[in-house]
């Protein structure tokens, strides 16, 4: 998909705002091991799902965390985080990417918002969609961000590239969607928000 067609189905099939509350959330491919408590008070937070303009073909840009940190040690996922007193989703995502990556704001430029996504760990994350203009430079924060790498929007929007996995957690068999790329494994609530963005920009 060239990134014109993308950013042309984003604008007219993506949500034009943060939705109010959430659509999904990590507990979607659990029927019975339904974790997340009923009565949760989540805390707003967002992701940039960024949509890189290469010459040859779009690519989505993803961090690895560090691995020495406490929680989510190692995994993948987009830059992003808490919102701040007064933020907006949409600045706490450029906020936490510029943040975690170095990645200047004014590359980005936003597309449009998935559903809302609630993880397990009790966030309410917003996913902001954008596209990221070629120049920038991108330097990982230490301590908090071990690589920054791209994988080709067409791998991630190609359903047949989703898997399905499960394993033990907190007493329950637990299932998950995936994503296997480059030897790089895509999981939990990143690989939820790709399932969500695919089914949004194929109207399913």
């Amino acid at each position: 998909m060239k990134l014109e067609d993308f950013a042309h189905l984003a604008k007219s099939r993506l949500h034009g705002a943060p939705q109010p509350t959430w659509n999904h959330s990590d507990d979607d491919a659990n029927e019975r091991a339904q974790l997340i408590p009923k009565d949760i008070v989540p805390k707003p937070a967002a992701v940039l799902i960024g949509v890189v303009a290469r010459p040859d073909a779009p690519t989505v840009l993803f961090t690895q965390r560090h691995a020495g940190l406490a929680k989510h040690a190692g995994q993948i996922s987009f830059p992003g985080g808490k919102l701040d007193a007064g933020e907006t989703a949409l600045q706490a995502a450029v906020r936490e990417a510029h943040e975690e990556t170095g990645l200047d704001p004014r590359f980005v430029t936003p597309l449009g918002y998935l559903d809302g996504y609630l993880t397990v760990t009790g966030y309410f994350i917003s996913p902001v969609v954008a596209r990221i203009d070629e120049g920038f430079e991108l330097t990982p924060r230490d301590g908090e961000v071990d690589e920054i790498f791209e994988v080709p929007l067409q791998f991630i929007l190609d359903d047949r590239n989703r898997e399905m996995h499960s394993r033990a957690w907190a007493g329950s068999r637990r299932h998950f969607y995936a994503y296997s790329h480059a030897g790089r494994f895509i999981w939990g609530a990143t690989a939820g928000m790709i399932k969500n963005m695919s089914e949004m920009l194929h109207g399913t």
